[in-house]
Formats: C-alpha cells, sequence, structure tokens
C-alpha cells in the first residue's frame, strides 16, 4: 500500500492522544504510564503516532512538503508499535503502517538521512547493514552444515547484528550447541548469510527488502530448508511477518529460539537440569512481541460513513499475539529462574530504545529510553534483566555504561545454555 491508501485511517485520527499512553486499566504504576519514547523525549504532538499521522494527511492535501524538518520527526522514532497498540485497544485503524509508509515516501522523495543510505548501500553491495558482519566469522570452529553447499531442513539465521558484533557471539555459538544437543541436523549459511531486509524495509528502502527477501528464499528453497531459527527479533518479524505480508515465505516454518527450545524441551529432546539461580525480570522485544503478531491477510473495502465498517469484516492486528508466552515458559523451565514482571510487559512493554534506526540516527536517545527500561527493571528487585533480541540486549548493554548500579543484561538462551550444557 501507499501513504494515500491509508488516508481513511489516518482521518478517522481524532487526536485524543491514546497513543502516547498505556490503556488506562492496565496502568500498574504512576511513573510507568507512556507507551511511546519519541512523544516522552521530546514532548511535542508531532512526535506522537497521532501527530505524525496528521503530518501525513498534510502531505497527501499539499499542505506540508518533504522537508529536511518532516524528515527528521519521521525518523526521531523507534517503529516500536507502541502507538498502534495503544490506540487499537479503543480503535479500529491502522497507526504504525502509515508512519512506515512515510519513511518509504521519505526516501522515494530523496529526503535521506546519510547514515541510512550508508547502510542501504553497504546492503546492495555486501547482503549485510553492517560492514563487519561481511568480514568476521561468529561460527569458526564448530562442525556444522553450511546449507549453500549441503542440504538441510532446518537453518539458523545469525542476523546482521550478531554476525558483526563480538560480544554476541557466544549467544549464537550457545543456540548452535543447544540445538546440536538435541540431536537436530542444523545447518548455517555461514558466509553467504544475507540480511532478512527487515531494517532496511522499516527504514524506507522498500526495494531492497524485496530484493532481498526474494534472494533468500531462493537460497532456502534451493538448499531443501523447511524451518528458520533465529534469535533476533527483527529478523524473526521479516521472516514471519513481512515475509508473510509480500508473498515471500510460502510454506517457510519461521520460530524465534525461545519457541522452538520450548519446542524441544517439550519433546524431550533437551533438558534444563543444572540449577541457575537468579531472580530475573523479562523484557518483551518490540519485534517480537506486538510487532511479531502474523499477518492478516484482509482484502475488502471500507463502507461510506462516520462509522468504520468493512465489507467483509477486517481483523485488526493488535499486538496482543506475539511471541510472550514461549520465553516466559522457557525460563520458567530452567531450575532456580524466579521471574518478576516490570509494570510494562507483553503488548505495552516499554521499548529498548534501538530500533527504527535511532541507535544508528540519534544515539543520545536510543539510550535515554534504554536508561528508563532498566530503571524500571531494576525496580522489580530483580538480579538481572533478560531479553530475547541482540539489538535490546547491546543497547542495554550501552546504556548500563553510564548508569550506575544497573542491572545485568542476558539474552535468554544464554541461561538455558547454563542449565543444558
Amino acid at each position: 500500500m501507499t501513504l494515500a491508501e491509508y488516508r481513511q485511517d489516518m482521518e478517522t485520527c481524532c487526536r485524543c492522544s491514546a497513543c502516547k499512553f498505556i490503556p488506562l486499566e492496565n496502568v500498574k504504576g504512576a511513573d510507568n504510564v507512556t507507551i511511546c519514547p519519541s512523544i516522552a523525549r521530546y514532548n511535542y504532538h508531532s512526535y506522537s503516532g497521532g501527530g505524525r499521522l496528521g503530518m501525513g494527511i498534510a502531505l497527501l492535501e499539499n499542505e506540508l512538503n518533504f522537508t529536511d524538518k518532516l524528515r527528521d520527526i519521521v525518523y526521531a522514532c523507534q517503529m516500536c508499535g507502541g502507538c498502534d497498540t495503544s490506540c487499537k485497544y479503543a480503535m479500529d485503524m491502522e497507526v504504525f503502517e502509515p508512519i512506515s509508509e512515510m519513511r518509504i515516501a521519505c526516501v522515494e522523495h530523496g529526503k535521506t538521512l546519510p547514515v541510512f543510505d550508508d547502510m542501504a548501500n553497504n546492503l546492495r553491495r555486501s547482503g549485510h547493514l553492517v560492514p563487519a558482519a561481511s568480514d568476521v566469522n561468529w561460527y569458526d570452529g564448530l562442525n556444522i552444515k553450511n546449507c549453500g553447499q549441503q542440504k538441510t531442513s532446518v537453518i539458523f539465521h545469525a542476523g546482521c547484528r550478531t554476525a558483526a558484533d563480538r560480544s554476541l557471539w557466544d549467544t549464537a555459538r550457545n543456540s548452535i550447541a543447544l540445538i546440536q544437543k538435541a540431536g537436530i541436523d542444523i545447518g548455517i549459511a555461514g558466509a553467504e548469510e544475507q540480511c532478512c531486509g527487515g531494517r532496511a524495509y522499516y527504514l524506507g528502502y522498500k526495494n531492497d527488502f524485496f530484493k532481498l527477501a526474494e534472494r533468500n528464499m531462493e537460497r532456502f528453497t534451493k538448499s531443501g530448508v523447511t524451518t528458520l531459527v533465529t534469535g533476533c527479533a527483527e529478523c524473526y518479524q521479516a521472516f514471519k511477518v513481512l515475509y508473510d505480508r509480500f508473498g515471500f515465505q510460502g510454506k517457510l516454518e519461521v520460530l524465534h529460539t525461545s519457541e522452538y527450545f520450548l519446542r524441544l524441551i517439550k519433546e524431550g529432546k533437551i533438558s534444563p537440569v543444572k540449577k541457575v539461580d537468579m531472580t530475573i525480570t523479562y523484557h518483551d522485544p518490540c519485534y517480537l512481541g506486538r510487532l511479531g503478531e502474523p499477518w492478516i491477510h484482509w482484502e475488502g473495502t471500507q463502507k461510506p460513513g462516520q462509522i468504520r465498517l468493512f465489507d467483509p469484516p477486517k481483523e485488526f492486528r493488535r499486538g496482543t499475539h506475539g511471541v510472550y508466552g514461549a520465553p516466559r515458559d522457557l525460563l520458567k523451565s530452567i531450575p532456580g529462574i524466579r521471574l518478576v514482571e516490570m509494570d510494562r510487559t507483553r503488548e505495552y512493554a516499554w521499548c529498548c530504545g534501538a530500533g527504527g534506526g535511532v541507535k544508528e540516527n540519534i544515539p543520545a536517545f536510543a539510550a535515554w529510553t534504554a536508561d528508563i527500561r532498566l530503571k524500571e527493571a531494576a525496580s522489580t528487585g530483580a538480579e538481572a534483566l533478560v531479553t530475547a533480541c541482540p539489538g535490546c540486549e547491546r543497547n542495554f548493554a550501552d546504556a548500563r555504561q553510564e548508569q550506575t548500579g544497573s542491572l545485568p543484561v542476558f539474552d535468554i538462551v544464554d541461561l538455558l545454555a547454563r542449565s543444558v550444557l
């Protein structure tokens, strides 16, 4: 779709500001009521979901042009989807998708940012957003199939962030060790692994995403891959949601590591037996949680009138069917782990701050957002913060260097490995 095709959604916005806050009956503490980092940081309506929809209408009416200021506001957003989820608590309208289309329109009108152009150019040259991802090998020394050379039905996709960041390598290697312990004949793409394309899409580089998706699916099909496992929430969302939305996924089963390892435990193929004595709190990654909800295909029309009616009836994605249970069940399966929840969880979780290009473009904003979440985590009395996304882990780790007494951060896979391996 295009921005113009979301006109009715944008016109439905009544400027109620629900997109800025958690619905009242879900608020658990006076200090944790906001859902949108952008409006909380910049405190001006244009930086909210509703404010950006107003800008979208103004663009369609030629009352606004694609200026540097408009571009800066559009990209001062983690694309976390919190505004969309809060709005849909009471409304049947899209908020996240029009904002995504505004980014695509910015790219089409040449209103891009140098940091994102550099990432896109690297993607076109090497298949990776991050230059270092082409030159490092997290998998060195592992006895594992290369799906470019051998057929494999199950592939582990590390993702650009993990492959480029040595601090995240242990998590990827632990994932392989756990899968192999279960007796699964796992494969990787190794040096031939390409970016999922998800970040390119949400930065507005839609055509680059399409090319990557087509190329990836050709490789998977050629290698006999039927199941893809990834520990990256952004990769999961791309393969699971975007590929399905745009007709690339086919019959490929996409699982996050938390889902896959919980399955292996239930099948008796791995057993968490060693005690990990720790009180932890869990952070829901946006792209695994509310944005990880399966795509709902719908073709129809909206009936004219003040009340929004659709023919046939339209089911909306409200962020409630993301991956929430699997990570928690996996943590509870580890002996000694005690889970305490933060005020903002599941579809109303506060973002880590890294998404939407914010970490690359406005690192101070990314750190500010992470700092708020780290303080919320510490308020639970937990000894550690656990997440299920390398982007979240990296941003929290960077932010905690500036925050005295903040909690250590772990990936859920690393705690499972302590108990199983």
